[in-house]
């Protein structure tokens, strides 16, 4: 076997060592991610500029670059709390947020890439606890969860906004109350309703006896204004002419000639 010569061992470990290097210097960042450099010699974490994004990066070898993802991320997170009057309500929520890019390297060094347990999940759960405290399980149940739900956010949102996070929305999936206390909202609600409909129910129906009132009334008086306009004069002319029209009928008929008490013809129908 024959022996590498004496200026390649050199040459081989010059290679090696350049390719080592190389391999530490080299970064590849992905889609929706942001690197934080750190600089072993240099001051430590990067705070004052922006992160590394997307891409090929070459730092030197003896630092040390984080990658976090960017992008808006879920957490959900059930949790019992308690309500107004001290039952426990278990709620399920779910939060977006993302890093804020600017504050990347803030973040980091302030509170390293476990933010989401040591600060997202303490915030949620204290805004939780602390909106829901101020409701009742009747309110939870039925018509305060939109509010409940801004609340959370708001809440949420003024802690995170100054622990270098962006809070986009908070999102509450469900409110579990102790089967009892929902039975009996459930009957209480369903109380309210039938009596809601029998109120419907009684308004209708003194609607709709004031309009027969109305309606009487306005025959009445139609009726006594006809009777005093009908005079004796009236009658006679209206019945003269209803004789002319029957007399010019095809209908075979005798037509008696004053026979009536007021001096109108009678018509008899021969057949």
């Amino acid at each position: 076997m024959e022996r590498l010569p004496k200026v390649g061992i050199p040459v081989l470990a010059l290679i090696i060592i350049t390719i080592i290097v190389l391999a530490k210097s080299a970064v590849t960042i992905g889609s929706g991610e942001a690197g934080v450099l750190y600089k072993t010699f240099g001051g430590g974490v990067v705070t004052d500029g922006p992160p590394l994004g997307e891409g090929f990066h070459v730092i030197a070898p003896w630092n040390k670059v984080y990658i976090y993802e960017v992008r808006q991320q879920e957490i959900f997170e059930p949790m019992p709390v308690l309500s107004s009057n001290g039952l426990e309500i278990k709620i399920e929520a779910s939060a977006w947020y993302q890093p804020i890019y600017a504050d990347l390297g803030k973040l980091h060094q302030e509170k390293g890439e476990n933010y989401l347990g040591r600060v997202i999940q303490p915030a949620i759960r204290s805004a939780a606890r602390s909106v829901v405290g101020r409701y009742t399980p009747e309110q939870l149940y039925s018509s305060k969860r939109d509010a409940i739900q801004d609340e959370i956010f708001t809440e949420t949102k003024k802690i995170l906004d100054k622990q270098y996070i962006q809070l986009n929305e908070v999102l509450v999936r469900d409110v579990t109350l102790p089967p009892t206390i929902k039975d009996a909202i459930e009957r209480k609600l369903k109380q309210e309703q039938e009596a809601l409909e029998y109120e419907f129910r009684l308004e209708k129906a003194e609607k709709e006896a004031e309009r027969q009132r109305i309606e009487a009334e306005g025959k009445a008086a139609a009726n006594t204004i006809l009777s005093a306009s009908l005079t004796d004069k009236i009658l006679q002319e209206k019945g003269i002419q209803a004789t002319l029209e029957l007399a010019q009928s095809p209908n075979a008929k005798i037509v008696v000639v004053g026979s009536g008490d007021n001096g109108l013809p009678l018509i008899l129908n021969n057949n």
